[in-house]
């Protein structure tokens, strides 16, 4: 069985559990097996959020993640917990415009990603979590940059149709972006 662990972590308010639910359900959108599971403290905006999304070819036996091979990292506190969990091999996604600090482990592949910055240039700072989505995007081949746009033409509620170019625009640059370092390494 082929299986996709995924954790995305940052601070509430960051778009962390939204960004989950896109890849979540462009994966559903696609015939796959998806679990998701949100994690956030009783402060909500501010606190601490992370959530786990699970891709598989069959059903998922647990959803469970322990040592992810995907991290989307948005934060400094994401950076420094989930760095030392990731499977060795494994991608991690870092917002360099809140992180200060390089790669610990050269078991895994490190890509800085200035998410805050790529989304303001678009226009609109609630933009950072689909730029590191695209970028994430770029090193994991089981959805496409066309499933996400789909799933958020399909599942991005009525009151925010109107941002779908520019969340498209926010996954199309970082995943260049990424692209680009991936290539460069």
């Amino acid at each position: 069985m082929k299986q996709t662990e995924i954790i995305i972590s940052g601070f509430g308010g960051q778009g962390v559990l939204f960004a989950g639910q896109v890849l979540a359900y462009a994966a559903l959108d696609n015939g796959k097996e998806v679990t998701w599971i949100p994690s956030y403290g009783p402060e909500m905006r501010g606190g601490t959020a992370n959530c786990t999304v699970v891709i598989a070819d069959e059903e998922i036996g647990s959803p469970l993640v322990q040592y992810p091979p995907f991290v989307i990292a948005l934060n400094l506190p994401s950076y420094d917990k989930y760095e030392p969990l990731m499977k060795p091999g494994g991608t991690l996604i870092v917002n360099s415009s809140m992180i200060d600090r390089g790669a610990q482990r050269q078991d895994i592949k490190t890509l800085f990603i200035p998410a805050n910055e790529i989304a303001e240039s678009i226009g609109d700072k609630r933009l950072t979590n689909m730029v590191t989505v695209g970028a994430l995007l770029a090193s994991m081949r089981e959805l496409s940059l066309e499933a996400i746009e789909q799933a958020l033409q399909g599942h991005l509620p009525a009151r925010h149709k109107a941002l779908l170019p520019k969340n498209h625009e926010a996954l199309r640059q970082g995943f260049l972006m990424a692209q680009e370092q991936l290539q460069a390494a």
